[in-house]
């Protein structure tokens, strides 16, 4: 093998704890791919709990493999290796199984990348059985599996903790008899064949009750999060905020008990002064104060990722300034009061400028604030309503930053408004490209004059894209096999005769087939009750 893909593996493996021992054996062989670079993919936690589900599995070893990073993939492209694992530098394609975790849709254009450095087929109509079963599970796939579906054996829908162990079984007892493992996974709740073609759709598995927190797994420096013990505190959210598929996918809503978290972070602290707080909606768990306490009472430091507006106190911004934390992140979504009510955020301009005062109040003068752009019925007045506030949040901070006698400041994250599957507003169409550059351009100007606020927007055309991804069937997947061979959206939708725009604009009628209802996920009867809901709020508006 290359020197310089051994020298780049072995750093990785260096500088890890928690991975499991080099050379280990067992009588099924798993790689655990995570489509994106290590740092990425070393950043998610499903991925690490998925590794140790694996792995914690009688008979069973699990390794893993990521996208190569740019230099790493020179050195494949001019070496010709195929592409190895991390733990053992084991080809994939000698593994029994490759299992592929995916969190976001943009990722699926890695996947073809991945499949091809590993010299196994892209699409598993081509695949003999000489090849591994190649299968897949994640957000992703809970969103919509149809544009990447072809690339696959088998999708899990569903939670690893209740999915893992029964597929383990199956591997196991059957090892590489490919179409008898194939017919046994099929039956398993949560499996989906894509090449069955039998309408069957299969039921989403959520985790036992009684499962543990998921937790840091591997630890690493070369990470976004690497100084931090991840943590879950809760799955789902309880908001069902009508843009956001956290509300709709992970349900119920579901917090760890106390206790099972005090002693997740007795373990965490072992290993990292910080203890990074994970879920969809932290702020929210009933105990989160307490466990925040906890965490400074035994020397740690809490981290959380984002503070619902209506859920700070002034003990838990006073017990967050004590740790460290210079910036609070703050998520008003809807500019003006009109979108928020249309998204149902339930937060007034108000709250979020009394929340805002607060934070900043507390000593902590560098504010995060997550706007979305693009709405079903936003106009420019809605736009300027987001100016109006930004300002006024603006003045509350400096107004307490004198106090403070230091300066902080305020970053304006501009998100487009994506419409997802099984949300409420997945009928309803994205915001044209060029009509988003407009709005940009114009937030770009009225932002300049406010001192110490910096403007940051999401790519434009990555947004696009993952909007065709969310919205879009297996007429994609051609699309994606150009993209991987290095064609950007626009060269290959022209390739493939694909309308990028008409796609993702298009509102949906309510009785139009839904490509992605293949991975029943929400309640549909509650979802067209909160579209229609969401649409006469905007007509009460005019």
């Amino acid at each position: 093998m290359n020197w310089q893909i051994q020298q780049i593996l072995r750093r990785r493996r260096g500088a890890e704890t928690g991975a499991i021992p080099a050379g280990r054996g067992g009588a099924f062989s798993v790689c655990l791919v995570y489509p994106n670079h290590y740092a990425v993919a070393m950043s998610s936690l499903g991925f690490q709990t998925v590794y140790k589900l694996f792995n914690d599995q009688p008979d069973l070893v699990c390794e893993r493999a990521f996208l190569p990073d740019r230099d790493e993939l020179d050195a494949y492209l001019k070496s010709g290796d195929t592409l190895v694992s991390l733990e053992n530098e084991r080809p994939l394609s000698d593994f029994d199984l490759v299992a592929f975790s995916i969190s976001f849709e943009p990722d699926f254009v890695n996947i073809p990348r991945i499949l091809k450095l590993a010299r196994i087929p892209a699409c598993a109509v081509d695949r003999t059985a000489g090849d591994p079963l190649v299968i897949a599970g994640g957000a992703a796939f809970l969103i919509n599996p149809e544009p990447a579906a072809e690339f696959f054996d088998l999708i899990t829908f569903g939670e690893g903790e209740a999915l893992i162990p029964p597929l383990a079984a199956l591997f196991v007892r059957h090892g590489a008899a490919r179409e008898l493992l194939l017919q046994e996974l099929g039956r398993l709740p949560g499996s989906y064949l894509p090449a069955a073609g039998d309408g069957a759709v299969p039921h989403r598995v959520i985790a036992p009750a009684a499962a543990p927190p998921a937790c840091s797994v591997l630890l690493t420096d070369e990470t976004e999060f690497g100084n931090m013990f991840l943590v879950e505190v809760s799955r789902g959210c309880p908001r069902g905020c009508r843009f956001c598929a956290a509300g709709f996918v992970y349900q119920p809503f579901r917090q760890q008990p106390l206790e099972l978290l005090k002693a997740a972070v007795l373990n965490g602290l072992q290993h990292r002064r910080t203890i990074g707080l994970v879920g969809a909606a932290v702020s929210d768990h009933r105990s989160i104060e307490a466990l925040c306490d906890f965490i400074v009472e035994q020397g740690g430091s809490p981290s959380l990722s984002s503070l619902r507006v209506d859920r700070l106190t002034p003990h838990m911004l006073e017990l967050l300034a004590k740790s460290g934390h210079r910036t609070i992140s703050l998520a008003p979504e809807g500019g003006s009061q009109r979108m928020r009510d249309m998204i149902r955020k339930n937060l007034t301009a108000d709250q979020i400028l009394e929340a805002a005062e607060a934070v900043a109040r507390a000593g902590i003068l560098n504010l995060r604030l997550y706007f979305i752009i693009g709405l079903p019925g936003e106009n420019d007045q809605d736009l300027e309503e987001l100016v109006n506030l930004t300002a006024a949040i603006k003045d509350r901070v400096v107004e307490q930053a004198r106090l403070h006698k230091r300066l902080g400041e305020i970053t304006l994250s501009v998100n487009p408004f994506i419409p997802k599957p099984f949300t409420p507003l997945q009928w309803a169409g994205m915001c044209p490209l060029e009509e988003l550059k407009r709005k940009v351009t114009w937030l770009e100007k009225r932002i300049r004059p406010l001192a110490n606020v910096r403007l940051k927007v999401e790519d434009l055309h990555g947004c696009v894209l993952q909007a065709l991804l969310s919205r879009g069937g297996r007429e994609l997947t051609p699309l994606l096999l150009q993209m991987a061979e290095g064609l950007n959206l626009r060269k290959a939708a022209k390739l493939c005769r694909i309308d990028v725009e008409a796609c993702v604009t298009r509102t949906l009628a309510l009785d139009d087939e839904l490509v992605w209802e293949v991975a029943p996920v929400a309640d549909r009867e509650r979802l067209v009750s909160e579209y229609q809901a969401a649409m006469e709020r905007l007509e009460e508006e005019l």
